[in-house]
């Protein structure tokens, strides 16, 4: 029998370690050794590694998730070919519930509206149904038949508030379906916006009139008469709260509330703009029209950076919190990853929708991996990897928050309200002046020095009773302390006549006798 083989020392093999000549090398702490200066260098070794391992521990809990997309596993293979039903088998039981169907044809189409933590789903149905979903447990919280006709529908600061556009007026209800408010100054809207920061409820509709509505104090703020016919298309810009408008001229304009004019102008089809999206950075903006053209435009420059041209008219656009591009076509609905930046040269993903239905609207759900649209025979849900973002802002928005935080962050949201006029295209609210000290401490100055010239009261007359108060007493009281070419010169003239006065009054006085001596003076005569 062979002996066994004896293994050769890597060169990267440890020494064997010696025997070791004192009791503390050895020992497991600090506290076996009698060297003083030795255990006070042993203690600060220890604690090194206990702070390094609780900053291992605290980095494993903050570590952040990596959103994965759809990879083709050869250059043959197309990830527009694989189907809904291949998806739900490979991917997790949660991510699986996202694809599901509501045939609803009674009153499609139907507009589709998410709330801003993802977590409950809004339908408006074009003739009146409306209902909200809880996304998260898939149940009904709230259904209504309005009975008359609905054209958008969108969440106010959280769930537990909702306003309608429907055939006259915008409507205010909360989430158990009463009716809270009737707001007649927004006349036939036909989409809204809600500027969650500011707490604005924006509307257009048939009238071609812009209105803003501050829904915390419930007064109108501001209302814009945009001249160009009625309006169908409306965006919201997520990085300054800008609204941009879509009217049947091809134009696009750019609103805000403290300017009665349009910031910008841009022609972007040669036809009626049907749709707009805006992504979370507020840099690109894709738009279709009924050209038959979908343009991806760099909002820096306003020029276009690239166009598609889908099979039909784009319906309905939107962006997903990673740059994913949904393209809610006729019969179809595409996903597009890559499109903004860069031309992409096929879909990522696509969807029939059900045969015979037409695409009316589509939207991302925040923080999930799935889509949304609605169509003119209900609405269906499909499974989109890599489309919400994996890592969420519990103070900005909590898909899993309860009564108690939403009751608090309502509280925070609006003591931190913005006024109107801080949107504007550029905006500096949240970034840093890095002007330098003695810049911004002389600005402030003159700041101040303005501050309290225009705050200084201006002393008011007092009122006058019995006839005192006429016109002409108090034009003479006015002009009291006026001084002009005129007055100088009565004032001069008066001068003179005084000073002759006292002039003849002193020669009188030396030519006249003295009354104690007049007697004298009659004697001698």
């Amino acid at each position: 029998m062979a002996p066994p083989i004896k293994r050769r020392a890597a060169a990267n093999d440890a020494p064997p370690s010696k025997k070791p000549h004192t009791k503390a090398a050895a020992g497991s702490s600090a506290r076996d050794t009698k060297d003083k200066k030795l255990r006070g260098e042993l203690r600060r070794r220890e604690q090194q590694f206990r702070s390094s391992a609780a900053a291992v521990r605290d980095s494993e809990q903050l570590r952040g998730e990596v959103g994965g997309f759809l990879e083709a596993e050869g250059e043959l293979e197309r990830t527009y070919k694989v189907t809904q039903r291949e998806l739900a088998r490979n991917v997790d039981v949660a991510a699986a519930r996202q694809s599901w169907s509501l045939p609803l044809t009674e009153a499609a189409p139907y507009a589709v509206r998410y709330s801003r933590n993802g977590r409950h789903l809004l339908l408006a149905g074009q003739r009146g149904h409306l209902a909200m979903l809880d996304a998260l447990r898939t149940d009904v919280v709230m259904e209504l038949n309005l009975g008359e006709s609905l054209h958008d529908a969108c969440f106010l600061h959280n769930e537990t508030l909702l306003a309608t556009a429907q055939e006259k007026y915008v409507y205010i209800y909360d989430s158990s379906g009463a009716e809270i408010h009737c707001i007649r100054q927004h006349i036939e809207p036909h989409r809204l916006q809600f500027l969650p920061y500011h707490f604005l409820l924006a509307s257009i509709g048939n009238a071609g009139w812009l209105k803003y509505h501050d829904v915390s104090v419930g007064t109108l703020v501001a209302e814009h008469r945009t001249k160009l016919g009625a309006c169908n298309c409306m965006a919201q810009n997520p990085q300054n709260a800008v609204v941009q408008l879509g009217h049947a001229n091809g134009v696009v304009t750019m609103w805000t509330p403290a300017m009665s004019t349009p910031l910008v102008r841009m022609l972007c089809h040669r036809g009626p703009v049907l749709a707009l999206a805006i992504d979370q950075q507020g840099q690109y903006m894709a738009s279709s029209g009924l050209d038959g053209q979908l343009k991806v435009w760099d909002l820096r420059t306003y020029k276009v950076l690239h166009s598609y041209t889908p099979p039909t008219p784009a319906m309905s656009l939107d962006i997903s919190q990673r740059g994913l591009l949904a393209v809610g076509c006729a019969s179809r609905v595409q996903m597009w990853k890559d499109s903004l930046g860069t031309k992409s040269r096929k879909p990522y993903l696509e969807c029939a929708v059900p045969s015979g239905a037409q695409t009316h609207a589509v939207q991302f759900r925040p923080f999930e991996d799935s889509l949304v649209f609605g169509h003119s025979r209900g609405v269906n849900s499909v499974v989109v990897p890599g489309a919400g973002e994996p890592n969420y802002d519990a103070f900005e928005a909590n898909p899993f928050q309860s009564r108690q935080q939403r009751r608090e962050a309502e509280v925070v949201s609006l003591l931190d309200k913005l006024a109107p006029e801080t949107i504007a295209l550029s905006s500096v609210v949240g970034t840093v002046d890095r002007a330098p000290a003695e810049l911004i401490r002389e600005q402030r100055e003159l700041s101040e020095e303005a501050n309290a010239e225009k705050g200084e009261r201006v002393q008011k007359e007092r009122r006058k009773m019995r006839g005192r108060s006429k016109l002409a007493v108090k034009l003479k009281r006015k002009r009291k302390n006026v001084i002009d070419a005129q007055t100088l010169q009565l004032r001069r003239k008066l001068d003179e006549e005084k000073h002759q006065k006292q002039e003849s009054a002193e020669a009188k006085g030396q030519n006249e006798t003295p009354v104690a001596l007049r007697r004298f003076t009659t004697a001698s005569k």
